[in-house]
C-alpha cells in the first residue's frame, strides 16, 4: 500500500497524510479524504467527493460527485466514537449519495458488499448492511440498522424503516414505504396499500433459476399469501409437505425469525 502522495491526485484535492491510497487510484478535483481512510486498488473519486474515516474501501470502486461517504451517523447519541464503514469491491456510488458509519450501540459498523449500484441521492444510514449485487435506485432511503440481502432491488423514492430486512432477490416498487420485512424472492408495491404480490420471477430467470426451482418458490407464496390460512398455519402446512427444497426452507426460516413481521 502506497501513500497518498504517490496516487494520481488532482492538485485541488485535500488529502490527509495518514490516508492509505494506492498509486492506481484516481482522485479528481476538490475531493476531501480524511484520516483513517484506506482505499483499495483502482478506485476513483470523480470530483467533489468527501470521504471520511474510519472507512475502508475495496478495489475498483467509483464514487461520483458530491457523495459523502463515511460521515458520522445522524444519531443524537453519537458523540464522536471511531465507528467504521467498510465497502467491498466493484461498486458504483453515484451523485449525492450519503453512507454513514455505524454507532456503538448498533455494533459500530456499516457495510456495503460487492458489485452494488447505489444511485443518486440514495441514503444508507448507520449500522446498515448491504449484500452483494444490490441496487438502490435514486433517493432510496435506508433508516438505521437496515439489512438488504444479496440481489435485492429497491426502486426510487422508497423509505425503509429502521431494523427492517429486505430479503434476497426481492424487488421493491417505486415510492413504497417499507415498515416490515420484505420476503426473499418477492415483488412488493404500494399501488394501493403496501403488500407483496407474488414472486420476482423475471429477476430469478435472469439469474439462472430453473423453472422447477421457481415453481417451488411460487408454491410457497400461494400458500402464504393466497390461502385462507394465517401465517403460522401456512408455515405448518408447508412443513408438512416434506421435500421443501433449500429456497422454501430459507423462506420459512426468514418468516419465523422476523421480529417486525413480514409484508404479505
Amino acid at each position: 500500500m502506497s501513500t497518498a502522495a504517490m496516487a494520481n491526485i488532482h492538485p485541488t484535492a485535500v488529502i490527509d497524510p495518514s490516508a492509505k491510497i494506492p498509486a492506481s487510484c484516481k482522485i479528481g478535483p476538490y475531493c476531501v479524504v480524511g484520516p483513517n481512510v484506506e482505499m483499495g486498488e483502482e478506485c476513483e473519486l470523480v470530483a467533489h467527493v468527501v470521504l471520511q474515516g474510519p472507512t475502508k474501501l475495496g478495489s475498483h470502486n467509483k464514487i461520483y460527485p458530491f457523495a459523502a461517504i463515511g460521515i458520522g451517523p445522524q444519531d443524537l447519541t453519537y458523540s464522536g466514537q471511531p465507528t467504521r464503514l467498510e465497502i467491498g469491491d466493484h461498486n458504483q456510488i453515484r451523485e449525492y449519495v450519503t453512507i454513514h458509519r455505524g454507532t456503538v450501540k448498533g455494533g459500530g459498523l456499516t457495510t456495503v458488499g460487492n458489485h452494488t449500484l447505489i444511485m443518486a441521492y440514495a441514503h444508507v444510514a448507520h449500522d446498515c448492511h448491504i449484500g452483494d449485487h444490490v441496487i438502490l435506485a435514486n433517493a432510496a432511503t435506508l433508516g438505521g440498522h437496515v439489512t438488504v440481502e444479496e440481489w435485492a432491488s429497491i426502486s426510487a423514492l422508497c423509505p425503509i424503516h429502521q431494523f427492517v430486512t429486505i430479503g434476497k432477490h426481492s424487488y421493491v416498487g417505486g415510492g413504497t414505504t417499507i415498515t416490515q420485512d420484505v420476503l426473499p424472492f418477492s415483488k412488493t408495491s404500494a399501488s394501493r396499500e403496501v403488500h407483496a404480490y407474488g414472486v420476482n420471477a423475471v429477476g430469478l430467470q435472469r439469474r439462472g433459476f430453473s423453472d422447477e426451482r421457481i415453481k417451488r418458490i411460487q408454491r410457497f407464496f400461494r400458500v402464504l399469501l393466497k390461502s385462507k390460512l394465517n401465517t403460522s398455519q401456512a408455515l405448518e402446512k408447508l412443513k408438512s409437505e416434506g421435500d421443501l427444497g433449500e429456497d422454501v426452507a430459507m423462506l420459512i426460516a426468514f418468516v419465523e425469525k422476523s421480529e417486525r413481521g413480514v409484508l404479505k
